[in-house]
Order: structure tokens, then C-alpha cells, then sequence
């Protein structure tokens, strides 16, 4: 990627920073995710500043009389490049990133420690608490810190991170489009091959595209559910057998250089919508095109899910799935929020304030019968623009009567 991307984000995070203060961002997280059960991946915060994909660097930024940048690394070790692969040297670390000064991992305290005769605010990665998970390096150093420099005053540059990474650079929403136009491959790939089978089955059409199209990894962990389990929304199982009347709800997306796409279709298996399946689609999509009318600067993603549950508490009603029109009796049928901010992250860091210029979030509602095993979420990624907000997936089939004409002709 263009490592002008990654200085004007340096130059948006020290812009932020308190003056006489510090930034320090490790390069690796700790995850634990039980979707994706990976324990460790890439710090994305460290990655916004700095373009490179690496466990074991340290990046720091300095606001003082004069702004500095620097970056600490691994040496070169023979045996390791021979079993696992060298890291990026000093000068392949200034060409992807734009830092000139480039150190070693040893010498990192010994530094820092030398700037904190004269700074006493230090910003770290804080993440938000969460249960029985275990401290991560920011944490524990912040723990270190403290212990050796009382003084020294610990600020949590993830407040600093929402909101620079909120607003998406036009790099970063063309890496973006890229990223769903493999998906978009994806799709059309299992379109191909739909039919009775098993839903890893039609998951892998998925995985072989977006692999042979030059993903560079998954944004989440792809749900496939068919029949009752499209009810579930984070199902992971995908080891039913999808068949013909059945619905099949794809939730999935690839990333490319960590920007992600997030997407959900829902199909019939025997390649037509039953009338009722056809009605509750129905009103998803024009849910979903309601939501997209009133998407614009100013108004909040809490807005936008208010905006599509009054209009299901009148459409179910028509139906008559609810009874009444409440909101209580809505919520049996859509249990989850309308949008999310994409970036990065799939649901990426942002300020959680009104939407601005820039901003990238999910388009996603949906309707869920249990009883009648019908599931339904019709997902898309949606830039916000000056005056309103621009579909980032427009080709991405959706069309109920497009979708039939796709899986009929592909019979022939």
C-alpha cells in the first residue's frame, strides 16, 4: 500500500496528542476470539500507523518542541529466517512506512526511558476491560511503567485511535472496494455451484475465489446457515445439510491488506423464493434502502436502527407476523443493530457520534422466523458522503427477481 496513507495517519494521531506526550503502540494483540480461535494477530492501531504486518515491532511518536517518529525492530536472525522467514530490515521498514528512524527492540526502553526525564504523559493501547481476558502488552507495560516512573501520568490512546480512524481516507475506502469486489467473486462463486449440499460445502466456493482472486485473509469467520440456523446470527457450525426450500444466509468477506468487506445475502436453495420467503424478503430490502435514504452527516447509527424498527413495526403488522406494532413484539423477529463501522476492524474503531464525511458502515437489516425457519439479512457496505452516502457494493447481486434470473441461467 501507499505509505502516504500511513504518514498522514501519523500526522492525524500526533495532531491529537496532548503536547510533551508520548505515543506507544505494539505491534502485537492479543485476541482470544472463539469465532476465529486465533490468540494473537496484528495490533491494528499499530498497523494504521505504520503499514506493516509484524508481531514483534514497537512504534512510538513524540509531540514535544519538535515531532519525532520512530521505530523499533527485530534484527536479522539466520536460523529464524531459515524456519520462518527473515523480518523486514531497516530499510524495507522506511520504504513500506515512511519512519526514518528505524532502531532495534533492545534499545526501545533504554530510549524511551531517556524521554521521560523530560515527558510525563505517555499514551498507550488500552483495550477495554474485558472478562477473564488476559492483560495485553500495552497493559502490562503500562503496569511496568507505573511501577518504575510514578510520575509518569498514563493516557489511553484508544480514544485517540476512534477518532482518527472514524473517517476513512480515499486509500483506504479503494482498498475497501477492492476487498468487496473479491467478495462480490465469492459470491457469484457459490451462486455457481448452489444446490442441495452441505453448507461448508457451499462455504468453500467461497474460500477457493476469494483465495485464487488475491484476498489477503478473511474479514470473520464466514457464516453459512440454512433453514432454521440463518435464525442463529452468529452461527459457525456450517455443517448442515442445506436443501431444496430451504433459505441459505451467507454472512462473509474478505479483507486485502487488512481492509475488510462485510457482506450477507440470503438465497433459496432450489432457486426460487417460496412467496412467503419472497415477502419477508421483500421487506428487508426496502428496509435496507430505507435505512440507505437516511443515511447522512449528522445523524447516528442509533437513529438509523430507530428509523428501520418504526418502519418493521408497520410492515410485520400488514403482515400480520405481530400483533400490535410494538417495538417489544419487533424485536422477536430483529435482534441486532442496523450498521456498524467497517474499516481495519470489521466492526472498526470509531468516535460512536453522529456519522461525518468518510465513514464506512454495514447496511444490514434483517428478519428472523424461527417458527417458519425463515432468516433473512441482506447486508452492504455504505460510504457517508457529503450530502447523503454512496453504496460501496452496488454489483453485488440482491435483486430477488435477479437472483432467480442468475440461478436459472446458470442451468443452461
Amino acid at each position: 500500500m501507499d505509505k502516504e496513507l500511513f504518514v498522514k495517519n501519523r500526522k492525524k494521531l500526533l495532531s491529537l496528542m496532548e503536547n510533551d506526550s508520548i505515543l506507544i503502540s505494539f505491534s502485537r494483540r492479543l485476541v482470544d476470539d472463539p469465532i476465529t480461535n486465533d490468540k494473537y494477530d496484528v495490533n491494528r492501531n499499530y498497523f494504521y500507523l505504520t503499514g506493516v504486518f509484524e508481531f514483534r515491532n514497537i512504534v512510538m511518536l513524540i509531540k514535544g518542541t519538535k515531532e519525532h517518529e520512530m521505530m523499533f525492530i527485530m534484527p536479522y536472525n539466520e536460523l529464524e529466517a531459515k524456519w520462518v522467514g527473515a523480518p523486514y530490515s531497516a530499510d524495507q521498514i522506511k520504504e513500506m512506512s515512511g519512519i526514518m528512524d528505524v532502531r532495534y527492540v533492545d534499545d526501545f526502553e533504554r530510549i524511551l526511558f531517556s524521554y521521560l526525564a523530560n515527558f510525563s504523559k505517555v499514551y498507550l493501547d488500552i483495550e477495554p476491560k474485558k472478562m477473564n481476558k488476559a492483560l495485553g502488552e500495552d497493559e502490562l507495560f503500562a503496569q511496568r511503567l507505573k511501577e518504575r516512573f510514578p510520575y509518569v501520568n498514563i493516557l489511553n490512546g484508544r480514544k485517540l485511535f476512534e477518532t482518527a480512524r472514524t473517517i476513512k481516507d480515499p486509500i483506504e475506502i479503494a482498498e475497501m472496494e477492492k476487498a468487496i469486489e473479491i467478495t462480490n467473486k465469492g459470491i457469484l462463486n457459490i451462486l455457481d455451484h448452489l444446490g442441495e449440499a452441505y453448507e461448508y460445502q457451499l462455504e468453500s466456493y467461497f474460500d477457493q475465489s476469494i483465495k485464487y482472486n488475491g484476498a489477503t485473509g478473511y474479514a470473520f469467520a464466514t457464516i453459512a446457515a440454512s433453514g432454521k440456523n440463518s435464525c442463529c446470527l452468529h452461527y459457525q457450525d456450517n455443517n448442515c445439510k442445506a436443501k431444496n426450500g430451504d433459505l441459505i444466509l451467507f454472512d462473509l468477506g474478505c479483507s486485502l491488506n487488512l481492509y475488510c468487506s462485510d457482506i450477507s445475502r440470503t438465497f433459496p436453495i432450489s432457486g426460487k423464493f417460496t412467496p412467503r420467503q419472497r415477502e419477508i424478503y421483500d421487506i428487508v430490502l426496502k428496509g435496507q434502502k430505507l435505512v440507505f435514504d437516511n443515511a447522512k452527516p449528522g445523524i447516528t447509527v442509533r437513529d438509523l436502527n430507530r428509523i428501520l424498527v418504526e418502519y418493521y413495526q408497520k410492515e410485520l403488522k400488514r403482515i400480520g407476523l405481530i400483533k400490535d406494532g410494538t417495538k417489544e413484539e419487533v424485536f422477536k423477529y430483529y435482534y441486532h443493530s442496523v450498521s456498524h463501522h467497517i474499516g481495519i476492524d470489521c466492526h472498526d474503531l470509531c468516535d460512536y457520534g453522529p456519522l461525518k464525511p468518510g465513514c464506512v458502515i454495514s447496511n444490514e437489516p434483517g428478519l428472523y422466523i424461527e417458527e417458519e425457519n425463515i432468516g433473512i439479512r441482506i447486508e452492504d457496505d455504505v460510504l457517508i458522503t457529503e450530502d447523503g452516502a454512496r453504496w460501496l457494493s452496488p454489483q453485488i447481486l440482491k435483486n430477488p427477481d435477479e437472483i432467480e434470473k442468475y440461478l436459472e441461467e446458470r442451468k443452461k
